[in-house]
């Protein structure tokens, strides 16, 4: 963790929702006119997309969600960096036609190294691995926020399969053998971050999802609770959120349920507060 330089981590599946985090993020920080940098989990995948498919021809367990197939070293090396002088690179990925447009590379391969911007207020990273901990990684004792956004698992995975079959035109068939051939990682290496997550978001649909993978539409914020839970709940005014977030109640200690169509705005009257604490510390401290 770092004053001068706060880093912020949202962490969660493939299929969880953490571009919508994100979004409510960037809102935030334009309405405060905070300056961050971006990290995407992707720019650190380490192979393109012909060599991952080799990769999983010769290890059929193989995944994203697996250590080894990321630069996990580097990037706890970049959370380290950014903390101690505000520097760092970064890349991205082009998932798909509209991504390789706007970065100019190929579909489904990398663009070079950056450096960041310098004099950003923080970092913000967004992906599968912002709080692994295991015997030669500890990326989650950087972040001085950490977030995860964690549906329950047939609801991420209805998420999944509508998000790659109408987005980036996979199968069925294709999502569901991604599904299968992560789960060992998932169990492995995705769950276990959330238990060094501050704040944990848990989306519960209020409709049949007994099946995942015949479902017609994803569940609408409106046939949806969602599941807020606090690591640490010293100083959470849990009167004030409830009186604040209609139709909303606390089922234990470190824990409010809201309905799912008041996830924006408690995330905004959540995580603001915590924001500009880490921005007005930095500032102070120059």
């Amino acid at each position: 963790m770092s004053a001068r330089h706060p880093i912020i981590s949202v962490t969660g599946s493939s299929g969880a929702g953490t571009t919508s985090v994100r979004n409510t993020f960037e809102q935030i920080f334009r309405r405060e006119d905070v300056s961050a940098v971006y990290i995407e989990g992707d720019g650190f995948h380490a192979f393109d997309r012909d060599t991952m498919r080799a990769k999983m021809a010769e290890e059929p367990n193989l995944s994203h969600f697996a250590p080894r197939a990321n630069l996990l070293p580097e990037l706890e090396e970049t959370f380290r960096r950014y903390s101690e002088s505000g520097e760092g690179r970064t890349r991205a990925y082009a998932h798909d036609e509209a991504d390789a447009a706007r970065l100019g590379v190929p579909i489904g391969t990398f663009t070079e190294w950056q450096e960041f911007s310098p004099g950003s207020d923080l970092l913000f990273y967004e992906g599968l691995h912002g709080c692994v901990v295991d015997n030669t990684i500890d990326l989650a004792r950087y972040p001085d926020l950490k977030i995860g956004v964690v549906p329950v698992i047939n609801l991420e995975w209805i998420q999944k399969l509508h998000r790659d079959r109408s987005i980036r035109g996979y199968s069925t068939e294709a999502v569901t053998d991604v599904i299968l051939r992560r789960m060992p990682d998932y169990v492995q290496t995705i769950c276990p971050q959330f238990s060094w997550t501050d704040i944990n978001f848990q989306r519960v649909p209020t409709v049949d999802t007994s099946n995942p993978f015949i479902a017609r539409w994803i569940p609408t914020a409106d046939e949806s609770l969602v599941v807020i839970r606090f690591r640490d709940p010293h100083g959470i005014d849990f009167s004030y959120l409830v009186s604040m977030i209609h139709d909303s109640f606390m089922s234990r200690a470190n824990s409010i349920v809201i309905p799912g169509s008041k996830l924006d705005i408690a995330m905004q009257l959540i995580l603001t507060p915590m924001i500009m604490q880490l921005v007005e510390r930095k500032r102070r401290l120059g």
